[in-house]
């Protein structure tokens, strides 16, 4: 078992990756190779066009050593969505399940124990070697999957200040939910502002006044004992970590409400007491401490309700409760 969590969240990978390949209309049988490198065509379609789409997973250790990917089968579902989204070849749903599985079972010493969890990244390329398709899919493609020791993705009991904004979208409104690379890039630029010119370290995109999400996670307001969350666009991500908070909230007597609202309403709930949440594989939960308004900061008073709910899912995926929805796929025990 690794001994130390890198301080840099996935900046360390186990030495070997499984890949596949889909070409002459189907997809190849998985291969091994180093994943130090990966060998792409100057014309590949993704480094051109942008076919290029990933998932975010976890696997966590137990008590008693044996390791479990959190939500497997929602993520390479979501990954296959996001795929024939665009127009990517949709990767085989058992291949790609038993690719991270094995995955997690070569690199098990890289899984840490509760302080922290392996991040599972599968990554899909369009390869075809052509310029010329700017208007047409990419007909092959390459998908691997890489797994990396992390601890948090923000350090807890730090603060967490979020920067609203209320001029500009994440990304386009009908890519919102496709986890690719473009929608991060897009955001970028308002992250870095609000980096340089309030602190902040994520951006709530709120174009109009509507709350969506952030640059890299889902967002929940808790008022007292209700999550509220906008409901289901093609705006923004379809987070699997998002939809298990609000499964394990209802299960623990919360009441969900998941509607469309507004900054005016997240000023005013907060100033009256309310907490809020960034949600996400990386995240996990995270309790929001300050928001900047309007030029305005606004501290959250308190993170009791979200540090209840963290504990509820993080029990799960640890093994310290009933998984009562059967999230976790078990990969096998492995000597510590």
């Amino acid at each position: 078992m690794i001994k130390e969590i890198p301080a840099v969240f996935g900046s360390v990978f186990a030495p070997d990756m499984p890949v596949a390949k889909f070409s002459d209309g189907k997809w190849q049988e998985t291969v091994w190779q180093s994943s130090n490198k990966l060998e792409l065509h100057p014309a590949c379609h993704c480094l051109h066009y942008g076919s290029e789409i990933f998932e975010g997973m976890k696997a966590f250790r137990h008590a008693d050593n044996s390791i479990h990917i959190f939500q497997l089968d929602a993520g390479v579902e979501r990954m296959r969505k996001s795929a024939a989204s665009l127009y990517l070849p949709v990767p085989d749903a058992e291949q790609m399940k038993n690719m991270i599985i094995e995955a997690v079972r070569r690199g098990n010493e890289f899984v840490p124990d509760s302080r922290g969890a392996m991040y599972i990244r599968p990554t899909l390329l369009g390869t075809e070697a052509i310029v010329g398709a700017a208007g047409h899919p990419s007909h092959e493609a390459m998908l691997y999957i890489l797994v990396s020791p992390v601890g948090d993705y923000f350090k807890q009991g730090s603060q967490l200040r979020i920067y609203v904004e209320t001029e500009h979208q994440r990304c386009a409104p009908h890519m919102g939910s496709i986890k690719t690379g473009g929608n991060y890039a897009a955001a970028l630029p308002w992250t870095m502002i609000a980096e340089e010119k309030y602190n902040a370290q994520q951006v709530l995109f709120c174009p109009n006044g509507d709350v969506q999400e952030t640059g890299a996670s889902n967002f929940i307001l808790i008022d007292g004992k209700t999550l509220i969350t906008k409901p289901l666009t093609s705006e923004f991500l379809h987070g699997i970590t998002r939809r298990s908070i609000l499964q394990v909230a209802s299960d623990n007597g919360y009441a969900v409400d998941e509607r469309n609202f507004t900054v005016a309403e997240i000023k005013e709930k907060i100033q009256n007491g309310a907490e809020a949440i960034l949600t996400g594989t990386a995240a996990v939960l995270s309790p929001v401490t300050v928001f900047i308004i309007d030029e305005q900061e606004i501290k959250v008073q308190k993170q009791d309700e979200a540090l209840k709910l963290r504990k509820f899912i993080t029990d799960i995926q640890y093994g310290l409760a009933e998984d009562k929805h059967s999230w976790l796929t078990k990969v096998g025990v492995f000597t510590a």
